[in-house]
């Protein structure tokens, strides 16, 4: 009797194996196969990373010399800013009751100062506006003016060339007037149409409310100069 021989079981491990179709399709290709090398990377040289480094120094040089410009330009501003408010107030002239001195539409720098003495051009707020005279006399003073727009300073008249023509204009006080204590008298070169310490509605001045003493003008720049 023939012994039968046991089939032995074979496993075999094969790698996949892709088959395409076409005139190809009897050359198998294998998958899972390993890329090729990549191309080794290049390092820069020393001489590159030092100019990018200078670059790159040079651009933060360049922001922060921006920067620092930028601030001084501020402060610059603001110092002009608080300067012109405090100490230097640009005002621009409107009206005729200082003319022939000033004219309407000028614009005139002002000084701030404690004291504040006859024939000054001043500036002084009255009723949220500001007003453009000149002084006449200060406190404790006598003032008179006759018929004829003479005006006398505690019985001396006043030389007055920057008036073109003399007039009492408008005039509701009583004459002689005393200046009271911390008071300032003002009136208009324009002595017909100028409304000022003549009147009861404006009267004398309060020193307190002075903003300067009108010192030149620089606009328009034909009439440049001192006032």
């Amino acid at each position: 009797m023939k012994r039968k021989r046991r089939a032995e079981n074979v496993t075999e491990e094969t790698l996949p194996v892709a088959v395409s179709s076409g005139e190809n399709a009897s050359a198998p290709t294998i998958t899972g196969a390993p890329e090729p090398p990549s191309k080794p990377i290049e390092l820069p040289s020393t001489a590159d990373l030092e100019r990018e480094l200078e670059r790159e120094q040079g651009r933060t040089r360049m922001r922060r010399i921006v920067r620092g410009t930028f601030f001084v330009l501020i402060a610059v501003a603001a110092v002009a800013v608080l300067v012109a408010t405090l100490f230097l107030p640009v005002l621009v002239v409107h009206g005729s009751s200082m003319t022939p001195t000033l004219h309407d539409g000028e614009m005139v720098v002002s000084v701030r100062g404690s004291q504040y003495h006859q024939g000054d051009v001043i500036a002084f707020y009255y009723n949220n506006s500001i007003l453009v005279k000149r002084v006449i006399a200060t406190e404790g003073q006598w003032v008179d003016i006759n018929e004829d727009g003479v005006v006398r300073v505690d019985g001396q008249v006043l030389d007055e060339p920057y008036v073109d023509q003399l007039a009492l204009g408008t005039c509701d006080i009583e004459l002689p007037y005393q200046v009271p204590e911390g008071r300032i008298f003002v009136m208009g070169d324009h002595r017909t149409t100028s409304i000022d310490s003549r009147t009861s509605e404006i009267g004398c001045i309060d020193e307190d409310d002075v903003v300067g003493d009108i010192v030149f003008r620089f606009w328009p720049l034909d009439n440049f100069g001192l006032v």
